[in-house]
């Protein structure tokens, strides 16, 4: 049996990092694509895979890397993030225009670079990761819940075209996690990013990761649309049990 090629975007830490070592072990041959190429290359030379750069908000940068894949039997679409928690009358638009660049036009433009060969490999499999926040909303939120409910609009409607066709698609959908994610909405501020995992066990980018490698083996006729996951202490954006 031919090795399957797995695409992970945002690779070089977080979930992306955690992905590419669950989807390595699993028997995949995995392409990294992230901005961080210092940080991708040993990776990539760890899980012998390979790395290309890949800012997913520069179409040029895009298709480059879509030229490097010669096949694709999945795609992981991680690249995202957050900037900011100001709520609506104090929005900052540079932050609402990375947010919906990264998140929504980001993974459209890997997605259609990539579809064509997702298609061909006659067992393609797109698996998003969104968040729940993608599902709901909070206050001071509305930059990252709009981009995240648009991504989610967009993968589902993927869903429906192409229906019929040898091609699965995954919705993952993370409550809190702790990575560098909360670090980079605040600005670099460490202090204000731990307060928002204080008093409770929130996930791991490995236990997202360990969804995302259940998913991509499971046999061609199942199609696991939707996989909320969240901190037994989380039930929802806004309501958490701290101790």
């Amino acid at each position: 049996m031919n090795t399957r090629t797995a695409v992970i975007t945002g690779a070089s830490a977080g979930i992306g990092e955690a992905t590419a070592r669950a989807l390595a072990s699993a028997g995949f041959h995995v392409v990294l694509g992230a901005r961080r190429l210092e940080r991708l290359r040993p990776l990539a030379e760890e899980l012998s895979g390979t790395a290309h750069l890949l800012d997913v908000t520069d179409a040029e940068q895009v298709a480059s890397f879509a030229e490097q894949v010669p096949e694709c039997h999945v795609l992981v679409n991680n690249a995202g993030g957050a900037k900011g928690l100001d709520r609506i009358a104090d929005a900052d638009e540079e932050h609402w225009r990375w947010m919906w660049q990264t998140n929504v036009l980001g993974t459209l433009r890997v997605t259609k670079a990539l579809l064509p060969k997702l298609l061909a490999s006659g067992d393609g499999h797109i698996i998003t990761i969104t968040s729940i926040a993608g599902h709901e909303v909070y206050d001071g939120g509305a930059g990252y819940t709009s981009a995240k409910h648009a991504q989610s609009a967009l993968h589902r409607t993927l869903r429906s075209e192409h229906l019929g066709d040898p091609l699965r698609l995954t919705e993952i959908i993370p409550g809190m996690v702790e990575t560098d994610f909360s670090v980079n909405r605040f600005g670099g501020d460490t202090e204000r990013a731990a307060k928002v995992y204080e008093g409770l066990t929130p996930l791991t980018a490995e236990d997202v990761a360990d969804v995302v490698a259940f998913a991509a083996t499971r046999p061609p006729h199942v199609n696991l649309d939707q996989i909320v996951l969240k901190p037994t202490a989380q039930y929802s954006g806004s309501r958490v049990h701290r101790q």
